[in-house]
């Protein structure tokens, strides 16, 4: 089935505003999209979660997962890890906009079976900021990656991040920049607490990204 590369220049009116500042230490000359340009009109939510994920966390990134498709909730990500990748799964099955950002260039990409409907359908849109020379994933562009896809997003949900991991030092590096980095209030992401990430129950967490008052036990 073909698909459609469309090129998105920083002088375009469809370029997000928030990669024409050089936001999280670099600036974006172009981008490539297959799918709904419309969705970089949402308010987009970034998740991430770490390689190794404690066995006790897992349950919780499930019903987290859940909660964003339930609630409607845009997501962008990588998706690369074991657990980001599960947690795609799960929001493929619903309606709400997913943006899945490759940390490759995207023009000669195989699409997965699992992407085509959504694409169609309207909901899913593929994203990269790497010209055609970068036609495999690499440790660095993984980084890259990653910034790219904190810097399009609102706010950032970090389900668990191991200390001293990647993940971990993003997150530092996104709260550094002022933007509303949410985890999982769990004993496992005290790490993260520490750096200022704000930790919730999931029943909480969607009412936070939504911006609506968390529930208070009496």
């Amino acid at each position: 089935m073909p698909h459609y590369v469309t090129l998105i220049e920083s002088t375009s009116l469809d370029f997000p505003a928030t990669l024409c500042h050089g936001a999280l230490e670099r600036s974006y000359p172009c981008i490539w999209a297959i799918g709904n340009l419309d969705i970089l009109k949402t308010r987009l939510v970034g998740f991430f979660c770490s390689t190794k994920c404690p066995g006790s966390v897992i349950v919780q990134i499930y019903d987290l997962a859940r909660a964003l498709r339930d609630a409607g909730i845009s997501v962008i990500s990588g998706f690369h890890t074991p657990m980001e990748r599960e947690c795609l799964d799960l929001l493929l099955r619903g309606t709400q906009p997913v943006v899945i950002c490759p940390a490759r260039n995207i023009e000669r990409m195989r699409l997965p079976t699992a992407w085509r409907t959504p694409i169609v359908e309207g909901h899913l849109l593929i994203l990269s900021p790497f010209s055609v020379p970068h036609r495999r994933p690499t440790a660095d562009l993984a980084e890259q990656r990653n910034l790219f896809v904190s810097a399009l997003a609102s706010t950032v949900m970090i389900a668990h991040a191991s200390r001293g991991s990647k993940i971990d030092r993003l997150s530092a590096k996104i709260v550094a920049s002022g933007k509303q980095v949410y985890t999982l209030d769990l004993p496992e992401n005290t790490g993260l607490m520490d750096q200022g990430v704000t930790g919730y129950a999931v029943i909480d967490l969607v009412d936070c990204i939504q911006g609506q008052p968390v529930r208070i036990e009496s």
